[in-house]
């Protein structure tokens, strides 16, 4: 019996060494033309990346043979086997990840524009981060389906705990693909972390809030690291945030007043109408009152139900200071200045950007020079286009897409990155 259950355990610890060096060919992960289509830079960064992690397990099977064949306990080798099917699982979860993002540029027109959006994320991120002395990670942003934009920070550890994320990938939407200012909301969440903002910001929320009311304050406190990435979004690109989450957040009254346990958002509600505040504050009347009005009467807050009616309403009156403590306020994470000293929101105003447009003329569109100069301005006048002028929405989505193709095969590599 000793010696089947040897051969049996052998056998098996076969099979699990076979599978793990077969994901050594990082070349069916994702086809050769996808990986091509990356940046020199980010191309070594994350194959060189995924080839260590593959490289490790190998390693890990070697160790198991090597107790298998030196006559180790049984029980022993059993355990090693089990752990190593464990961790090729894990890093199977790492490669179809990567893989399916690195995929989804197997399409020429699709390759060139996420190839800008790279750009454009780098540009995200290196406008805040090389003003405190941070470097930016790379940036690989993807196509997939459903609602909401997503990151996976660079840095953080993988399914397996062990490696770090060789870059930010950042999923972008179908539906949204040209209405990309998500886009920057999750870059922010990469800035965030990588300056130390979420936590700080979360402090400095529940002390301006808490003498309003202990639970208020800890509402925002929970919810810092989603309003973090709004605000990002907001200096970055202005009003044209708001329009494009009033889309993703909106549905039933039911649904707008919905606090859902564990959610580090804040409730559809109210998640828009911070956002409205802040173009308020920045920038006073506007389109997004007509946004506002409109959810005010699909959704009044009078009828609110429950904790997130009352909550609320409590909101409300305070979202003048919360905008501020985002904005105004400063802050360690930006070398003791407030956000607004590093991105000025009047820049991105809507008077700014038709005053950029105007004096730019047709080259708004056309100009290599500007699309590296301004890249995020541009970004957010196009993407208010459509909002402005649905009529004409198609007309608007096509010069938006064609421009970010333009940015992608203009670009520099993503090692050096530039502020915007």
């Amino acid at each position: 019996m000793t010696e089947a259950v040897d051969r049996q355990t052998e056998a098996e610890l076969a099979h699990w060494q076979l599978a793990v060096e077969a994901l050594a060919d990082l070349d069916t992960v994702a086809a050769p033309e996808a990986w091509q289509a990356l940046e020199d830079y980010l191309q070594r960064r994350v194959r060189d990346r995924l080839s260590e992690v593959v490289a490790v397990l190998v390693a890990e099977g070697t160790a198991v043979r090597r107790m298998l064949g030196q006559g180790g306990d049984p029980g022993a080798v059993r355990r090693a086997v089990l752990k190593l099917r464990t961790r090729y699982l894990q890093v199977e979860t790492i490669l179809d990840f990567y893989g399916h993002a690195v995929n989804s540029r197997t399409n020429p027109a699709l390759r060139a524009v996420l190839r800008g959006y790279d750009t454009l994320a780098g540009d995200s991120m290196a406008a805040i981060l090389t003003r405190v002395g941070i470097e930016p990670p790379p940036a690989l942003v993807y196509l997939d389906h459903g609602l909401g934009a997503s990151i996976l920070r660079a840095g953080i550890r993988l399914w397996d705990h062990s490696h770090p994320s060789p870059a930010a990938a950042i999923k972008l939407t179908r539906h949204n693909l040209a209405y990309p200012t998500a886009l920057l909301h999750e870059t922010g969440h990469q800035v965030a972390h990588l300056t130390g903002w979420n936590t700080e910001l979360a402090d400095a929320l529940a002390a301006r809030l808490a003498p309003r009311s202990a639970e208020l304050a800890q509402a925002w406190r929970d919810w810092a690291g989603e309003i973090a990435g709004d605000v990002h979004a907001f200096v970055q690109a202005g009003w044209a945030p708001v329009a494009a989450l009033a889309n993703v957040v909106d549905g039933p009254t039911s649904a707008v007043y919905r606090i859902r346990f564990g959610d580090p958002h804040p409730f559809p509600f109210l998640r828009v109408m911070f956002n409205v505040e802040l173009c308020r504050r920045w920038f006073g009347a506007g389109p997004w009152d007509d946004l506002a009005a409109a959810w005010q009467h699909r959704h009044p807050v009078e009828r609110a139900p429950g904790d997130a009616g009352a909550l609320a309403r409590a909101s409300l009156p305070v979202l003048a200071d919360v905008a501020d403590v985002c904005t105004r306020l400063p802050m360690a994470a930006f070398g003791g200045e407030p956000l607004s000293a590093l991105l000025d929101p009047r820049r991105v105003s809507p008077p700014a950007l038709e005053s950029l447009a105007r004096q730019a003329g047709p080259s708004l569109l056309t100009s290599a020079y500007l699309r590296r100069r301004e890249p995020l301005r541009i970004l957010a006048h196009l993407s208010t286009r459509a909002v402005l002028a649905p009529e004409a929405a198609a007309d608007h989505q096509a010069a938006l897409l064609a421009w970010v193709t333009a940015v992608g095969a203009d670009a520099a590599p993503l090692a050096p990155h530039r502020a915007a």
